[in-house]
């Protein structure tokens, strides 16, 4: 599973066609009377319930349009802005709508399922994610332990709350912090019926005899779901939000491997997210939850084949982070452990396919290690390290774009090279 998983963006009115000018020669009501005499179905247009429709006009919306019309010319010709017709608010007067319905209406009578596209009403099926009722102005992430100031009533997640002294909306003082649970209760719901493992198409609703539609989900999947809110948190910081949200997470996937086995899928996905916590409990100061996470983490990924270069990257990614925290704590040799094992596993990873990207982490691994075989007494293995990762990062070429990557390479060739001058005797 890569951590940031895609989403499934919902449809939107087409604004651009809102735009497209009013055609006099159209008359949709002089094409509809022939297919009411020949017996075929006539199409019956979608009405704006506030007056906005631009299809079906009143007689006097005709005359008044064309005076309209010849306002806004000379209007145009003098460089003022010419007046825009009203749009519906609601896109009733959307012509790729009235598309849609055809083609629906036309898949139903040639026998085809017609399909529904769903749309979150809060906007959380989008990409363009909107912040919702139930959001955090801060963390932008569904509100966690939601907490109300007084006196100006403001709601966001009681860890983003602390940090101010002022209201970050409105400015106002905060002369205390009030607990909402009725809100909190409000998005535990909104989070268990929203995101909810995503129906199959086999579901459907029969509508007559032999019609037949398929009501899309519009609902994440709830794994997706649940990662998407907990980055959101974890980049603003708010880590027991972000680690609230992986842990419903991973008790799902063990759900699923509990029904199913351990599946590629289901191993690598749980491997991703257990790293993820893992990342949480280090941010806290955690260190031994962390490593425990960390190591379950691998203990998955092992389970993995290893030609997914991302899951490759996962893994080695986790065992360096142990190696790190026992380095931390001064257990240089379980440290060492770790970082060659990582080691081994990128060096494996380029052999299958060598990319830039994956050479520069081959160099790091080696200064890792090269590291700690100084700091153990062993300098002429060390020196080697450092010697290999040098050679490795002088013979890499990249392309004039890859900027950021340029900058890295050079930033350990730096390192390592500092390394080699400060060489023990």
């Amino acid at each position: 599973m890569i951590p940031v998983c895609p989403f499934a963006g919902a449809s939107r009115p087409d604004d651009a066609t809102l735009n497209k000018p009013y055609d006099e020669n159209k008359q949709p009501a002089q094409e509809s009377k022939p297919k009411r005499e020949s017996g075929e179905a006539a199409t019956v247009s979608p009405k704006c319930p506030f007056g906005y429709d631009s299809t079906l006009k009143k007689p006097s919306d005709d005359q008044n349009k064309q005076q309209d019309g010849q306002e806004s010319k000379p209007k145009q010709e003098f460089g003022k802005s010419a007046t825009v017709s009203p749009k519906c608010p609601f896109g009733y007067d959307n012509q790729n709508k009235q598309q849609t319905v055809q083609e629906n209406k036309a898949k139903q009578e040639s026998g085809e399922s017609a399909t529904l596209s769903p749309k979150c009403p809060f906007g959380y099926d989008s990409q363009a994610f909107k912040l919702g009722p139930f959001s955090c102005m801060i963390c932008q992430a569904l509100l966690y332990d939601s907490s109300r100031c007084v006196p100006c009533s403001h709601v966001f997640c009681k860890a983003c709350l602390s940090r101010f002294k002022d209201c970050p909306l409105c400015g106002a003082d905060i002369e205390k912090i009030e607990a909402d649970m009725n809100l909190q209760n409000v998005v535990d719901r909104f989070i268990e019926g929203h995101a909810r493992i995503k129906r199959s198409n086999n579901e459907q609703e029969d509508i007559g005899e032999k019609k037949t539609v398929i009501y899309e989900d519009a609902s994440l999947e709830r794994g997706a779901f649940l990662v998407q809110q907990a980055m959101r948190a974890f980049r603003a910081n708010n880590i027991d939000s972000a680690k609230s949200r992986f842990t419903m997470c991973a008790d799902d996937i063990r759900e699923q491997l509990q029904r199913m086995g351990n599946t590629s899928e289901l191993c690598s996905q749980l491997g991703a997210v257990l790293g993820m916590l893992g990342d949480c409990s280090r941010a806290t100061g955690d260190a031994v939850s962390a490593v425990a996470y960390f190591e379950e983490s691998v203990n998955f990924l092992l389970k993995v084949p290893k030609d997914d270069l991302e899951i490759t990257h996962t893994l080695s990614v986790s065992l360096n982070k142990i190696g790190d925290l026992k380095y931390y704590d001064g257990d240089l040799q379980a440290a060492r452990s770790h970082y060659f094992q990582a080691l081994d596993v990128r060096r494996n990873a380029i052999k299958q396919q060598s990319m830039p990207s994956q050479i520069v982490d081959v160099a790091i691994s080696l200064a890792k290690v090269a590291d700690i075989d100084r700091n153990l007494g062993d300098e002429d293995t060390a020196v080697e390290g450092f010697q290999e990762g040098i050679k490795l990062l002088q013979s890499l070429k990249l392309k004039p774009e890859e900027v950021s990557l340029e900058q890295r390479r050079l930033s350990v060739l730096e390192f390592l090279n500092s390394q080699l001058e400060n060489k023990q005797t």
